[in-house]
Parts: C-alpha cells; sequence; structure tokens
C-alpha cells in the first residue's frame, strides 16, 4: 500500500514542477502535464513499468484526445486546407517520426519500440498545440 502513496506524491509533485514551468515558458498546462508524465515514466522509470497494463489507458486517451480534435475541426475550412494539409501535413509526419525515433534510438530503445513511439508522436501534437495556440489568441483579444 506504501508503494502506491509513494507513486501518488511522485505524480503530484511532477505535476507541481512541470506545469508552472510549461506555464511560464508559454506551453500550457496541458503540455506540462504531459512532460511531467514522460519524465517519471518511460524517460527515468520512477513509477513502475507495468506497460502492459497501463497500455490500454494509454490507447483510450488518444483515441478520445483524437476525437476532441475532430470535434473542432469544421469540414469547409477541412476542404479548403486540403492541399496544404496533405503536403505539409505529410511532411510534418515523417519529419517528426524520424526525429523522435532518432532521439528514442539514442535513449537506448529497440527500433521496433522507438519507431512506434515516432509514429505515435506527430499524433499527439495537434491537440496540445491547439491549446497553446487558442490560449496565446485569448490573450490577445481585446474585449
Amino acid at each position: 500500500m506504501t508503494g502506491y502513496f509513494l507513486y501518488a506524491f511522485i505524480y503530484l509533485v511532477a505535476a507541481v514542477i512541470a506545469v508552472p514551468i510549461a506555464k511560464r515558458l508559454g506551453l500550457g498546462s496541458v503540455l506540462g502535464y504531459l512532460i511531467a508524465g514522460l519524465v517519471i515514466g518511460p524517460i527515468f522509470g520512477l513509477v513502475g513499468d507495468e506497460t502492459v497494463a497501463i497500455q490500454h489507458f494509454a490507447e483510450f486517451g488518444v483515441v478520445m484526445m483524437l476525437f476532441l480534435v475532430g470535434l473542432e475541426l469544421e469540414p469547409r475550412s477541412l476542404w479548403a486546407m486540403k492541399s496544404k494539409l496533405m503536403g505539409l501535413g505529410g511532411l510534418q509526419l515523417a519529419l517528426t517520426t524520424a526525429l523522435i525515433t532518432g532521439v528514442a534510438i539514442l535513449l537506448d530503445q529497440p527500433f521496433s519500440i522507438a519507431l512506434t513511439i515516432g509514429l505515435y508522436s506527430p499524433f499527439l501534437q495537434p491537440h496540445c498545440f491547439t491549446n497553446v495556440a487558442r490560449k496565446r489568441a485569448a490573450k490577445n483579444r481585446r474585449w
């Protein structure tokens, strides 16, 4: 039972440290929580190694996040940007996948795991950066 309290304490400390730093850098709280989770989980391994048990919850979270991004899109504006989305979106997907895969390999991950991480990461970016852009736009509005 004390192990769970230790994990909860690590979660809270990571959030309390990462979120204000991310906000101060202008990234927003969502990226702060994401960075905290990455640091205490896969990078430093501070919180368990039950990846199989957690994998289903992580997949559910990714699906829900993509669903929310889909709700924010308007079909008319999406159709108007189709050439940019296919060209620049594909380029972003390829470059981000290559970069993240390379970093994961440098961190001694097997190629299959590194490629999986590299392929997942571009799909997480739009939601995080959409929130950052929305918060910055709200700050610049004059009411």
